[in-house]
């Protein structure tokens, strides 16, 4: 057995199942979903209605992309990965708010059933494809529901909870999924997973800005302006192999998020209403930024909220970039003359 499926490369590790899959998966969201939302409301707010078509094509298909992704992400055959568009659809659907983290076990155990049958038999065109599906709409049919509606309460407790104690869980999310951005796992995937979304969406907005612009600018010395674009606006797992060197690296970026989190919640209140994934980008393409102007022109489209305000704009920009970059400076700077973060500690390879 042990031979037979190393030769179906198939693998039971956390790092392919709860670091491969979920980055791939991000990955699938923001290529159908998240990009669609954005080419949608760049048409609502142009007036351009063609651009609104391609944003509601994009964003139907997020099902599909995020299985076709994670099927990619596990190194599945042809068959195995085209018939996952189904699957995706599939458990996306039955999954409801929850439908990612859905599609993300789902997918998983459906492309493992097909490479199990993949070119095992003369018919190989027939079989694969029907053990693919048959597998992947059957277990999206039994257990899409379930975790979707338990994904979907996790997310909503933690919501409630910010919304009963902003300051305490404004730290306590801005502070988790901002080191889940910089780990190598997928923070907009665990957003869209939990539907994170309202002053818990906001308090993750600023955490993962609080690491990718802290990283950045403290980083600045070693890396100039390519390091401080490729972590500013790209992403903050740079640093993942000089953490692992000097964990005190971290300290600036996790500082100034415990900081931003509670003023994004208790003074801006900042809410994230646009797409839950991007709760977890951050300033990655600044798609955290597109996605809390998304929430508001949602609301003032719903009248749950007057209008954009001058208020409103102060309080992102402090957020996302103002402030974990003076945070981050002063203490980076202290660490610096204390010897706890040395010359090229911070230095990309």
């Amino acid at each position: 057995m042990k031979e037979f499926l190393q030769r179906k490369n198939i693998i039971f590790s956390f790092k392919r199942y709860g670091v491969d899959c979920l980055g791939a998966m991000a990955q699938g969201l923001f290529c159908s979903l998240l990009i669609g939302t954005i080419i949608k409301t760049l048409g609502q707010q142009t007036g351009l209605e063609y651009l609104v078509t391609i944003g509601t094509y994009a964003t139907a298909v997020a099902g599909p992309a995020m299985a076709i992704s994670i099927g990619f992400s596990l190194q599945a055959p042809p068959l195995v990965l085209f018939s996952l568009v189904a699957v995706g659809g599939a458990a996306n659907e039955l999954g409801g708010a929850g439908g990612p983290l859905a599609v993300l076990i789902i997918a998983i155990l459906a492309a493992e059933c097909g490479k199990l049958v993949s070119k095992e038999t003369k018919i190989d065109i027939l079989v694969t494809p029907f053990v693919t599906i048959f597998a992947g709409v059957a277990l999206s049919t039994l257990l899409a529901p379930g975790i979707g509606a338990a994904a979907s309460s996790v997310g909503r407790l933690i919501m409630w909870a910010t919304d009963l104690q902003p300051f305490l869980m404004g730290m306590i999310v801005s502070v988790l999924v901002g080191i889940a951005l910089t780990l190598p796992i997928s923070s907009a995937a665990i957003c869209a997973a939990l539907s994170l979304t309202g002053l818990a969406g906001g308090a993750a907005v600023a955490g993962c800005c609080a690491n990718m612009i802290g990283f950045a600018v403290i980083s600045f010395r070693e890396n100039k302006w390519g390091g401080l674009i490729s972590q500013g606006l790209g992403t903050s797992m740079l640093q993942m192999g000089n953490i692992v060197k000097n964990p005190k690296i971290w300290i600036p970026p996790i500082l100034a998020s415990a900081v931003t989190g509670p003023v994004a919640t208790c003074i801006f209140k900042m809410q994230m209403n646009g797409t839950p994934v991007s709760s977890g980008m951050g300033t990655c393409g600044l798609v955290g930024q597109i996605g809390v102007y998304t929430g508001w022109v949602n609301d003032v489209a719903a009248g749950s909220k007057a209008a954009i305000t001058a208020f409103d704009w102060i309080g992102l920009i402090l957020i996302s970039f103002v402030l974990p970059a003076l945070i981050s400076t002063l203490v980076g700077s202290f660490l610096r003359k204390i010897g706890w973060i040395k010359e090229n500690d911070l230095k990309l390879e």
